[in-house]
């Protein structure tokens, strides 16, 4: 938590840049991860439990939890895969300037917080919204939602509007002391 509150500090206050020439398929995703497996499959197995997968990597049952809204899933379908930071938020906050290369290791960064399974519900009212405009549900993840935002900013030096970073640093006070 405190290296999220120093990284938080460290994050370029900016206006939001105008949505000029964003497309969601200028961030190639769900590209191979390896055994056969795009980034949605490698995040479904990383994620769930008891996961079965088809001789192509395809996930075809397990079990997840969905952490957003607390809901228990037993079908790949029913979760959509969630980019922390969504896509059009990173471009109003300085993908526009990366190249497309860029933009699609964001889109499929295993590595970082970025992304994680959740219900198909919750993931669509958040849409591409930031913490001033939406926040989990489920009060409890609060903490936990903000220093993974602030992570994946942190990492790709993107920067926040002044009202996502009041709203990360009220979502910090919910975190154990």
């Amino acid at each position: 938590m405190a290296r999220a509150r120093t990284e938080l500090g460290t994050l370029k206050v900016i206006a939001w840049a105008p949505m000029k020439g964003y497309s969601r398929e200028r961030f190639k995703h769900w590209t191979t991860q390896g055994e056969s497996c795009d980034t949605r499959e490698f995040v479904l197995r990383r994620e769930g439990e008891d996961v079965k997968t088809d001789k192509a990597c395809k996930v075809i049952s397990g079990r997840w939890r969905s952490v957003y809204d607390d809901k228990v899933m037993t079908g790949p379908e029913q979760l959509d895969i969630d980019h922390t930071v969504p896509l059009a938020n990173a471009w109003r906050t300085g993908a526009a300037d990366w190249s497309d290369e860029r933009r699609s290791e964001f889109a499929n960064d295993t590595r970082n917080p970025q992304l994680i399974a959740v219900s198909a519900t919750s993931n669509r009212s958040k849409g591409d919204q930031d913490p001033s405009q939406w926040k989990p549900p489920v009060q409890g993840v609060w903490c936990t939602y903000a220093v993974h935002w602030i992570r994946v900013k942190a990492v790709y030096a993107l920067g926040v509007t002044e009202a996502e970073r009041g709203a990360l640093t009220d979502m910090l006070g919910h975190c154990p002391k």
